[in-house]
């Protein structure tokens, strides 16, 4: 890791073979604008996917919301946002069946779960901050508890 640089964390946690993957960022050094913008814009789209949480949508409208949030800021992500996530197991805890994408039909069930991608990777430079959601039967829960924050080590 260098100074004035930034990095993201994937880990999961795993019960019974039931994982759930979370990513964070942490930047060394004074963030740039670049990175504080990335927070920014995350965070909204991260609320407006969350703000979908009900039984009964369908996986593109997360993925519709977050993407129409990075769009007003001059970003065109056309790639999924997150996937499905439960028994499958590392190295590959993706379960290969719904995408939280455009044009991913499914219906969101309660008992479902996903990992909710809402990083940036762009051309020399990344930001994560991703959670791992359960469709419950009235929205959605977090598995995880952990501050959605670009992380700083001056």
């Amino acid at each position: 890791m260098r100074d004035n640089e930034g990095t993201f964390f994937e880990i999961a946690g795993v019960y019974r073979h039931y994982t759930w993957p979370i990513s964070r960022t942490v930047y060394l050094g004074k963030p740039s604008e670049t990175f504080l913008n990335a927070e920014k814009m995350t965070l909204e789209g991260m609320e407006a996917g969350l703000a979908v949480r009900k039984p009964g949508a369908k996986a593109e409208d997360i993925a519709i919301a977050f993407c129409d949030v990075l769009e007003r800021y001059g970003i065109k992500k056309e790639n999924r946002v997150g996937y499905s996530v439960g028994c499958a197991y590392p190295p590959d805890w993706g379960q290969h069946t719904m995408s939280l994408r455009r044009g991913d039909m499914t219906e969101l069930q309660p008992g479902m779960t996903f990992h909710f991608m809402t990083g940036l990777w762009m051309e020399d430079w990344g930001f994560e901050m991703t959670e791992t959601l359960l469709i419950t039967e009235t929205g959605m829960e977090c598995l995880a508890n952990v501050p959605r924050k670009l992380f700083v080590k001056n």
